[in-house]
């Protein structure tokens, strides 16, 4: 049976007048695709981690405020799961300062081990880059002083304490009240 094959001129003909098409283009990996929600969903529940979200929120408690400054807590990689073995904390360090916080490595450990248990964290990993500062709360408003009315009363209150000391200390007391009570309204 002879196949009805085209010839090798005709073969030729036919590729060059016939246009295929494209190969569809691929969908974007699933990563790039999750990646905002996961993001959101991270800082959510933060918060609620048993690693690198509660060592955030302490941080400067923890390791101290010099090391705070230069450093960031990233993550905690523990083994696989159900495993015993102790995990690996990631931290973002301020550039020149890797020496620095290698040097440290060993007491920051134990401090992290004791606030997240021993055995929690073996190694640390160094990564350089830029640290998120901490937004420093607002200072509270300024009290208001008490107005000279209100402390000539509470002198004339006071006018029948013949103890200098004690009277002093009332009406230290007094002015703090008055104070509460003022700047609460």
């Amino acid at each position: 049976m002879k196949d009805n094959l085209p010839s090798l001129d005709e073969a030729v003909r036919i590729l060059r007048t016939t246009r295929t098409r494209r190969a569809p283009k691929p969908p974007p990996p699933v990563n790039r695709q999750i990646a905002p929600l996961l993001k959101t969903l991270n800082e959510r529940f933060e918060a609620y981690d048993t690693g690198a979200g509660r060592l955030k929120n302490r941080w400067a408690e923890i390791v101290g405020d010099t090391v705070a400054r230069i450093t960031e807590p990233l993550k905690v990689v523990r083994g696989k799961p159900g495993s015993k073995t102790p995990g690996t904390l990631e931290l973002r360090v301020e550039g020149a300062y890797a020496a620095v916080i290698q040097h440290q490595n060993r007491v920051i450990i134990d401090r992290v081990n004791l606030f997240l248990g021993a055995g929690t964290v073996e190694r640390l990993r160094l990564v350089q880059g830029p640290i998120q500062r901490a937004a420093k709360a607002a200072p509270p408003p300024p009290k208001r002083p008490l107005s000279a009315i209100e402390d000539l009363g509470l002198q004339e209150s006071l006018k029948d304490v013949t103890d200098d000391r004690l009277k002093r200390e009332l009406l230290k007391l007094g002015r703090a009240v008055l104070l509460k009570d003022k700047n609460t309204k």
